[in-house]
C-alpha cells in the first residue's frame, strides 16, 4: 500500500507535464487525458524498482502511447467532421491550466502539426519543445538518434514553412540568444542565471564531449558555470530556422548550440559537434544586434 501511495504521489507531481506531452502530441484534451491515465495503469502493472528517472519513465511512456493513437487516427482515416483541429479548452475545473495549455501552443501551430507524420511529430515535439534527447527518442521511433535526429529536422522545416517559428516570435527568441552570449563572453554568471530556466538542463553529443566539456550536465547554476566567459568563438545563428549559437574556429563550424526556450529562459542546451550531424544541419549566422 505504502508502494502504491508512493508511485501516486510520484505520478500527481509528473501529471501536468504528462498532459502537456500529451496535449502537444494529440492536440486533443480528452484524448491527451486518455494517454495520461493509460500511463498511470501501465505504471500499477510495470515493475519499476529499478527505474532510476521515473519523470523521464513517464515521458517515453506517455510518448508511446500518444504514437500509437496518432497511427490509428492515420489509419482509420476518418474525417467525420472535417480536418482534425485542436479541441477548445471550455473545461471550467480546469480552466486555467489547459488555457496556459492552449496559449503556450497555439492552436494554429496545432494545425500545423497535423501535417506531419506520427514519427516526425513525436521527434519534433519531444526534442524542440521538451528538450529530450535524441538518443531517448529514437527507441520510440525505431530509429537511429540520427535518424531522429533528421525526423525533428523535417519536421522543423515543413513547420517552418507554415510559421515562422513554434511560438511565432524569433526576434524574442534571438534576444535570449544575444542576452546569453554577451553575459558568456563577460563572465557574468548573474547575467547567466538571468536567462538560464532554473532547472535548464545541457546535453552535448559524443564528439562535443571529448571536447573536455560533461556529457549533461543540470540546474542553472552548473552550466552558467560551465558557460562563463567560454562564448568568444560564439556566433548567433539561426539553426534550421531556429535561433540558436554557432561556434566557429578557424573559419570552420565546429559546433552547434541547439536552444529549447520557454517563457524568455532557456530550458535546454544541446552541443552538437558530430561532423556528420552538423552537415545536416542548415546554420546561418547572424549578425550581432
Amino acid at each position: 500500500m505504502q508502494d502504491n501511495k508512493f508511485l501516486a504521489g510520484r505520478f500527481e507531481a509528473s501529471r501536468a507535464h504528462l498532459r502537456a506531452v500529451a496535449y502537444r502530441m494529440l492536440g486533443s484534451r480528452s484524448e491527451a487525458e486518455d494517454a495520461v491515465q493509460e500511463a498511470w495503469l501501465r505504471l500499477n502493472r510495470a515493475d519499476t524498482s529499478e527505474v532510476q528517472n521515473l519523470g523521464g519513465w513517464l515521458t517515453t511512456v506517455v510518448a508511446r502511447i500518444c504514437l500509437d493513437m496518432l497511427r490509428s487516427r492515420k489509419s482509420r482515416r476518418e474525417d467525420p467532421l472535417g480536418p482534425d483541429v485542436p479541441e477548445p479548452v471550455i473545461d471550467p475545473e480546469a480552466l486555467e491550466s489547459e488555457a496556459q495549455l492552449a496559449d503556450s501552443v497555439g492552436a494554429a501551430l496545432l494545425v500545423v502539426l497535423e501535417m506531419l507524420t506520427p514519427a516526425e511529430r513525436l521527434a519534433f515535439v519531444l526534442h524542440d519543445m521538451f528538450a529530450v534527447p535524441f538518443e531517448e527518442i529514437a527507441p520510440i521511433v525505431d530509429r537511429t538518434p540520427a535518424a531522429a535526429r533528421q525526423l525533428a529536422s523535417r519536421a522543423r522545416r515543413r513547420v517552418r514553412g507554415v510559421s515562422p517559428a513554434p511560438d511565432g516570435d524569433l526576434p524574442r527568441r534571438r534576444k535570449v540568444v544575444e542576452a546569453f552570449l554577451a553575459a558568456s563572453r563577460d563572465g557574468d554568471f548573474e547575467g547567466l542565471l538571468t536567462v538560464l530556466d532554473p532547472e535548464v538542463v545541457f546535453r552535448a553529443d559524443a564528439v562535443a564531449a571529448k571536447m573536455g566539456g560533461p556529457a549533461e550536465m543540470r540546474s542553472a547554476a552548473a552550466v552558467a558555470e560551465l558557460f562563463k566567459g567560454r562564448a568568444k568563438a560564439a556566433r548567433p545563428a539561426l539553426v534550421d530556422g531556429v535561433p540558436g549559437i554557432a561556434v566557429i574556429f578557424g573559419g570552420h563550424l565546429r559546433i552547434v548550440l541547439n536552444l529549447t526556450m520557454t517563457d524568455d529562459r532557456i530550458v535546454g542546451i544541446e552541443a552538437v559537434a558530430d561532423p556528420a550531424t552538423l552537415g545536416e544541419l542548415d546554420v546561418a549566422l547572424l549578425d550581432s544586434q
